[in-house]
């Protein structure tokens, strides 16, 4: 049994009729969005990272408001603490304006600034684009879709802005708003601008795939799209002077509440930001190569590298070239004789798609696509037709279950004619430029357990079957979630029994009430719980009687936090894997958990890869038995570290990125990936 409420007497505000001690998910999404705030902050960070993450909490909230906001059970808790963080984005977007101003870049605001250029700018770049000034009244705000914004004027007449317009124009040193542009320039005797309004909808378009009619998905995935662009209203921005009494009645006509309605001071569309920070030049020397493994340079000799030993990808550390050259290996090579992978994110411009398009020619090939990932349902369903007229053969998820797991199957006849399965698992998407933003973990094996278990999974999910029968991989949502309360209770026992038991997990989020009241009944068991969540985590740490073995911290930083780890030291079991330890990944998602079987990689990961993490006293955040976020101090970042990476990093603040780019630039040398291999 878990201990009473009572335990908790810091927290009231944060509990909402949980089963276990549980902080709500909404209300630690947004302290995770606020964590990124703080890096837009942190004058440390150069100005085009600040930028960076300052656009990232506006698309973050962006989608909070599309995806999350119409199922939240805190809706009054979520929007004051919302209103607090928009205005906080105003003061920060005001700061790095004037620091703009100090790089040697001018913002142009004012009516007298913008003449000349911005004049010019917009009458070639923005005016060709405007309809003429409608009138408007409350019911026209149906039209306006999601995420679009209007123009308002004085005269009872609005131009809705089409949202190809960019909000931020860049002409050398010289940036512009379009806001100001439309307020200054929109102006006239007949029109006279009251600001600008900005309507966000739910966007949470639920496809429920079937699998009677395959041929059908296609068009029922385009068919449930529209409804993103005007569903329920869910949020209405404003900037400028529009008054209460049009705000009211936009928000009556809207069924929004008044909390619903939220000034935007600034630049209107802050999103836009993380474009505009890549135009900042990248100064010399700042840049890293990623790393190539040795033997891929040359394609013929890709799979007996792999065959030799399994290979560890930490991306963007490790170049995700490797897994592009691992399919041109496949397509190019006479004696593969089927290519088999998944895709939930691909970038259409990949060169993995040309080469598995002529691959098609003279081998099977065969791709599941995962045509409602959010956001790229229309790049997927592209991607779909593009491969099938290729002779590709094109599956797609089924019935109720997104297709989440990263995996990719190469059958190849070897010497002899025996068959060998190779087998690529990831922890993040088949997409090469997220790839250079965040770090995920893969493994490149020839192991056949592996490899018959891929086979497995492949002809399951093409036949719209949920795979079972795996020898090695776990799968959700049959095993993965009841595995995971397995092996939780397996460190828990041999804590009681007075062996060393130690629980390390590293996800996006931790949200699952189950997996979290395990947590809490190992914590009291005894066993060391290490937790590194980047986003979302509702488990309590460090509550006396509680969760007093339990450490949670968090890594915002250059690149985003992205694979899944999970480690259980007594069983010396360890798992990589697409799935967060949320139900949406362990009942309403095809996932795959799968084990780092290579005793070198399992080395690596166990005594340096982990042990830098936990180490990260610059970017990590450490969660508090108040259910609040502090930064971490050395003495409680103290840990023991693989041969002679102590010399190297005794006496240093750990950020653990610059690490792992340094073991990358070293071939990771003083690690067990450096060392020779039966």
């Amino acid at each position: 049994m878990l201990p009473k409420l009572e335990f908790l007497p810091t927290l009231p505000s944060l509990l909402f009729e949980p089963k276990v001690p549980y902080i709500p998910r909404d209300l630690s999404w947004i302290q995770f969005n606020e964590r990124v705030l703080n890096e837009a902050k942190d004058p440390s960070n150069p100005i085009s990272d600040r930028l960076k993450f300052l656009g990232i909490t506006a698309s973050n909230l962006d989608e909070f408001f599309m995806i999350r906001f119409d199922s939240s059970e805190r809706r009054e808790s979520v929007l004051e603490s919302v209103a607090e963080f928009v205005a906080q984005q105003s003061e920060v977007l005001e700061g790095l304006t004037s620091e703009l101003e100090s790089t040697g870049f001018t913002v142009l605001k004012s009516e007298e600034s913008l003449e000349g250029e911005g004049w010019n700018l917009f009458e070639t770049e923005i005016f060709p684009h405007l309809m003429a000034p409608e009138v408007y009244a409350s019911n026209h705000l149906s039209s306006l879709e999601n995420l679009q914004a209007a123009i308002l004027f004085e005269e009872g007449r609005w131009i809705k802005i089409p949202k190809t317009i960019p909000w931020i124009f860049k002409r050398e040193t010289r940036i512009y708003f379009l806001e100001d542009l439309l307020m200054n320039f929109l102006s006239g005797p007949s029109l006279k601008p009251l600001g600008l309004i900005r309507l966000t909808r739910n966007g949470d378009v639920a496809i429920d795939l079937g699998v009677e009619d395959p041929e059908s998905i296609p068009d029922r995935v385009r068919s449930g799209l529209g409804k993103r662009d005007l569903g329920r209203a869910v949020r209405l921005q404003y900037t400028g002077n529009i008054g209460e009494s049009i705000l009211g009645r936009f928000a009556k006509a809207l069924r929004l509440s008044p909390n619903q309605v939220f000034i935007s001071n600034g630049a209107f569309s802050l999103s836009s930001l993380l474009k505009f920070s890549q135009v900042f030049e990248v100064k010399p020397g700042t840049q890293f190569e990623s790393l190539i493994p040795d033997n891929f340079n040359d394609l013929t000799k890709i799979f007996s590298a792999i065959r030799s030993r399994d290979i560890l990808l930490h991306h963007p550390y490790d170049s995700f070239e490797a897994y592009i050259r691992f399919i041109q290996a496949a397509c190019e090579d006479t004696k593969v004789l089927s290519i088999e992978q998944t895709v939930y994110r691909i970038d259409s411009l990949s060169p993995v798609i040309e080469s598995l398009k002529k691959a098609a020619l003279t081998k099977r090939v065969r791709v599941v696509i995962e045509l409602r990932a959010r956001f790229d349902e229309l790049n997927n369903l592209r991607l779909s037709d593009e491969l099938h007229k290729a002779g590709v053969e094109v599956c797609f998820g089924f019935g109720k279950l997104k297709l989440h797991a990263k995996i990719a199957l190469i059958t190849r006849e070897e010497e002899g004619g025996g068959i060998i399965r190779y087998t690529h698992l990831s922890t993040g998407n088949y997409h090469s430029a997220t790839a250079r933003l965040y770090t995920d973990l893969a493994i490149l094996t020839a192991n056949q357990d592996i490899g018959q278990d891929a086979r497995v999974f492949f002809d399951a999910v093409t036949a719209g079957l949920i795979p079972t029968g795996f020898k090695t991989l776990l799968g959700a949502p049959i095993k993965l979630h009841r595995r995971l309360l397995a092996l939780i209770r397996t460190e828990a026992e041999a804590a009681r029994r007075g062996e060393s038991a130690h629980i390390v997990a590293k996800v996006n989020a931790l949200i699952d009430e189950e997996v979290i009241a395990e947590l809490y009944l190992a914590s009291q068991a005894g066993v060391k719980i290490d937790l590194i969540v980047r986003g979302a985590c509702s488990l309590i740490p460090g509550v006396v009687g509680l969760s007093d073995q339990i450490r949670v911290i968090s890594i915002v930083d250059r690149f985003l936090e992205h694979s899944r780890i999970y480690y259980f030291g007594s069983s010396k079991k360890m798992y990589l894997s697409s799935a967060d330890w949320m139900p949406r990944n362990f009942f309403s998602r095809l996932e795959l958990a799968f084990p780092v079987l290579d005793s070198k990689i399992f080395e690596y990961i166990e005594s340096v890869l982990i042990p830098i993490y936990l180490s990260d006293v610059v970017k990590a955040r450490e969660l508090t038995p108040q259910g609040t976020w502090k930064k971490r101090s050395k003495e409680g970042a103290k840990l023991s570290y693989y041969g002679d990476l102590k010399k190297i990093l005794s006496g240093r603040s750990v950020r653990s990125q610059i690490v792992f780019e340094e073991l990358a630039k070293s071939k990771y040398a003083f690690t067990p990936l450096s060392l020779p291999r039966s």
